[in-house]
């Protein structure tokens, strides 16, 4: 089977692009940090990389610094996120661009500010959480990797 038999996915010129950027984060132990999001929000009990939405004239680098300062109560530098892929997915009413970084160095221990429930996981096991459609496809390049 190659690209070509795969259906294509419907989608509409009229869709607004949202920029979300998230990040992986490893601990010592080779664990990633994943988040589970709280109830009221779109997609709740779902488990995610923390991150959020870019703010216009923000660079990715810099909402992930604002976004895990805000979150997780931790402090990081641009140089510090290294760019390890993106996810592209339509979803209903907007499509979702989300550049994804690996952070192995921050300052402060990660505490959920947010009501969210936070879990390390060993890349092998990140594929048991459920996850939003555009998050998936990032769980087995993120276990080759690591």
């Amino acid at each position: 089977m190659s690209c070509f038999d795969l259906p294509v996915p419907a989608s509409s010129p009229d869709l607004p692009t949202v920029l979300v950027a998230a990040v992986a984060l490893v601990d010592a132990d080779g664990r990633v940090l994943i988040a589970q999001r709280p109830p009221g929000k779109a997609m709740a009990g779902l488990w995610e990389f923390p991150g959020g939405k870019v703010d216009r004239g923000e660079t990715p680098e810099n909402a992930l610094i604002r976004e895990l300062r805000e979150e997780l109560d931790i402090d990081t530098r641009a140089s510090c996120l290294a760019p390890f892929t993106f996810a592209s997915h339509g979803y209903d009413g907007f499509h979702l661009l989300m550049p994804l970084y690996v952070c192995r160095v921050w300052r402060g221990t990660v505490r959920p500010l947010e009501g969210q429930v936070l879990r390390w996981v060993a890349p092998t096991r990140l594929a048991e959480f459920p996850m939003p459609p555009a998050d998936v496809p990032l769980v087995a390049m993120l276990r080759d990797l690591l």
